[in-house]
């Protein structure tokens, strides 16, 4: 089963726990490390980590974690020499997606274009939309981020979407069933979308990165 990046880095964080500390970090210190609202979050992850096979709870112990799979090492950007455009990515800021409920589509042109570096996202992005709301906090996407769009119609069931549904934009995670579409959200207070018959309905494009503005 494959990790997405924050539940690596959680598996990073515990492992570095264990090792200078002998224990593992509660749930309240994961949820703080990450920014997370509260500990279901951290919960969440762990129970994920748990299921790939990552970790393993010690029955009877408190903090009980044992880890099981060596963390992968993250991936550094590296900064861009001057003028080396091979590196760059010049990506334009198109509008506004929502982590929360869809909101109205904002992607008109643009005047700003930031140029950042290719290792950043998986696969390349074409541009780049600002998160609006709180939706998508356990995939570690936040408000007021910027998310790198690789512009597809194409995506698998699990894959993390731009999708347009009756002219709003939302980011979710894509679920494909038999017979019907779900739009899951990565936060515990907020329900699936579920795709209507008869709605119109588009994947805009496949979530590969973000960059994260100081605030």
């Amino acid at each position: 089963m494959e990790l997405s990046d924050t539940q690596q880095a959680i598996l990073a964080l515990i492992a570095e726990r264990i090792e200078t500390e002998g224990m593992p970090p509660s749930q309240t210190e994961i949820a703080r490390a990450f920014g997370f609202k509260g500990v279901r979050a951290a919960q969440y992850h762990l129970e994920a980590l748990e299921a790939a096979g990552a970790i393993e709870k010690i029955p009877g112990r408190a903090r009980g974690l044992r880890v099981l799979r060596a963390p992968e090492p993250p991936q550094q950007a590296l900064p861009l020499a001057a003028g080396n455009d091979g590196e760059a990515l010049h990506l334009p800021v198109l509008g506004q997606v929502a982590a929360g409920l869809p909101i109205g589509a904002d992607v008109g042109a643009s005047d700003q274009v930031l140029i950042l570096d290719r290792v950043l996202f998986s696969p390349a992005p074409d541009y780049l939309l600002k998160v609006k709301g709180d939706s998508m906090v356990d995939e570690g996407i936040f408000d007021g981020d910027l998310i790198g769009v690789h512009r597809t119609r194409d995506a698998r069931s699990g894959q993390i979407v731009v999708a347009r549904i009756d002219d709003e934009v939302t980011v979710k995670l894509l679920k494909v069933g038999k017979d019907r579409i779900r739009l899951l959200p990565r936060n515990p207070d907020y329900a699936p979308i579920e795709v209507e018959p008869g709605q119109d309905f588009a994947i805009e494009g496949l979530y590969c990165g973000l960059v994260r503005p100081n605030r």
